[in-house]
């Protein structure tokens, strides 16, 4: 008789999240080896699920595997992990600043190069196209 448990495709359903997410989960150390059967099966338990359950809405709050690892790591030392999640949400939004602006800059770049490809003569020689050659 198997031990009581969820299978991993069970406790990848009840948290919302794939099969192959909580390999790389208990990969990663976020979550710790799950048990076996004698056949090799993984088993989760309810606690398992909420943590997957944590994880899921960490991610979907962008924050990087790593950082929900160190908010793990902080709520396990004992003291609530909530100043640890502020700051990286700072860090997060700080970074998605600097994409957007990078993105912003690229999209002029990209808008210059297509208004001066409306100004050429595609006659002109060039080794490949002008229109990137000029860029």
């Amino acid at each position: 008789m198997a031990p009581p448990g969820l299978t991993i495709g069970q406790a990848a359903k009840a948290a919302g999240v794939t099969r192959k997410a909580i390999r790389v989960y208990e990969a990663r150390g976020l979550l710790t080896s799950a048990q076996r059967t004698t056949a090799g099966y993984r088993l989760y338990d309810s606690r398992d699920v909420e943590l997957l359950v944590f994880i899921r809405r960490a991610r979907a709050l962008g924050l990087h595997l790593d950082d929900i690892r160190d908010v793990l790591a902080v709520r396990g030392a004992g003291p609530p992990p909530c100043p640890t999640v502020r700051d990286l949400l700072d860090d997060r939004i700080a970074e998605i600043d600097a994409d957007v602006a990078d993105l912003l800059a690229l999209r002029k770049t990209l808008t210059d190069a297509r208004q001066r490809a409306e100004d050429r003569d595609d006659d002109q020689p060039m080794a490949f196209c002008g229109i990137i050659e000029d860029s």
